[in-house]
Parts: C-alpha cells; sequence; structure tokens
C-alpha cells in the first residue's frame, strides 16, 4: 500500500480540493485499490471541502482534529470500484494530455471583480474562479471581457498567467474594445484579442450556452 500526504495548510480555495484531486488521481494510476492519502488542512470550510470532493468521488474519509489542523485519511471506499477509477483516469488523462473538448461554453465577464459587496474580496475570488476554470477538463471555447473586466486581461492582471495559459490551451480570450479604450488600457493589453459590440453579441448568440459573469 502505497502512502502520500499533502499539506494545504495556507492555501485559498479551492487549491486544497484541487492538489487533492491531483493526488487521487496520481495514486489511482500508480496503485489501484491499495492507497491512503492524508490531506492537511486549517481551517474548517477546506476540511468541509475536501472531505465533500472524497465522498463525491467514491472514497471514504476520516477527519482527525488537532488544534487548529485537520487531518484528513482518504482511501478509497464502498462506492470506488473499477468503473470509478475508470473515470478517474480517463479525466486524468484528458487534463495531463490537454486535449478535453472545450464543447460550446462562452463566459462573459462584466467586472473585473466577483459578486457584490467588498471590491477585495470579489478580486479574490475572481481569481479563485478564474484558475479553477484552467484546472477543469472541459474549458470553454471563448471568454469575453467588458466594462472593468478588461483589467483582467491587460498589464498588471493578476489573473494574467491564467488567462495566457488558457488561451494557450486553445480557449479564444476577447476584450472589448470601447472598454480597453475608456480606461485607457488599449496599449496595455497583454492576453488575447480586441473585439467590438457586434462580434459579442455574435459570440453570445452563436453559443450552446453563455454564462455572465
Amino acid at each position: 500500500m502505497q502512502k502520500k500526504e499533502i499539506d494545504n495548510r495556507g492555501l485559498p480555495c479551492p487549491q486544497p480540493v484541487l492538489n487533492t484531486k491531483k493526488a487521487l488521481e496520481e495514486l489511482t494510476r500508480q496503485d489501484g485499490e491499495d492507497f491512503t492519502l492524508t490531506v492537511l488542512v486549517d481551517n474548517e470550510a477546506a476540511k468541509e471541502n475536501v472531505t465533500r470532493f472524497a465522498a463525491n468521488s467514491g472514497y471514504r474519509a476520516e477527519v482527525e482534529k488537532e488544534a487548529d489542523l485537520y487531518k484528513i485519511k482518504i482511501l478509497p471506499g464502498a462506492g470506488f470500484d473499477q468503473t470509478t477509477r475508470s473515470a478517474t483516469e480517463a479525466d486524468s488523462a484528458a487534463c495531463c494530455s490537454c486535449e478535453a473538448p472545450p464543447g460550446d461554453l462562452v463566459y462573459l465577464f462584466k467586472s473585473a471583480t466577483l459578486g457584490e459587496g467588498s471590491e477585495e474580496l470579489g478580486a479574490i475570488l475572481m481569481r479563485g474562479f478564474i484558475f479553477t476554470i484552467k484546472e477543469t477538463n472541459t474549458l470553454p471555447v471563448k471568454m469575453l471581457f467588458m466594462n472593468s473586466a478588461v483589467k483582467l486581461t491587460t498589464e498588471g492582471s493578476p489573473v494574467l498567467e491564467e488567462l495566457q495559459e488558457l488561451e494557450k490551451l486553445g480557449v479564444e480570450i476577447f476584450s472589448c474594445g470601447t472598454c480597453l479604450d475608456y480606461f485607457e488600457l488599449k496599449d496595455q493589453l497583454q492576453v488575447g484579442q480586441i473585439t467590438n459590440m457586434y462580434d459579442t453579441v455574435e459570440n453570445i448568440a452563436r453559443a450552446g450556452n453563455c454564462i455572465t459573469i
């Protein structure tokens, strides 16, 4: 039996879950049903997220608490069978080869922050959201940025690296030209292309599924 431990203390959402997912995929490929993964987290939210992910994926999770530390021991459970393992391996292979089909999903970003209320929190949430898009197996076809969201595609953006990686994976990224002009950012565009309202409307109309963020 192989035993592995990963330390997710101090990491923001959704990093603990993503790290757990990757570790389980590696252990599944190497040892099938004979392994134990111990995940260390330091807050209640991360503990709940990791244990829920494990349960939903067919694993069994046992939690031990020591002061401010949670030790989550993950083992193959009753719901983890050959079908589960095959699906996990297939997802892992797609993720590693970056060949997952993008489908017909389009994201329309209308703000540099996510949600309403605190702008500081909204910026943190937006960074986590775009990072998570990059880590999923099914990528969007296009990402459209309008209004203050164009600040995410220009110099100084906190998610510039993630967007550049998404572009390399085949995701088309478009920033509103009028919006770039308004914020005087057109010469600072660092990823994707400049677009206009006509093309934006066409992209939305042709999308099988358009989600506004």
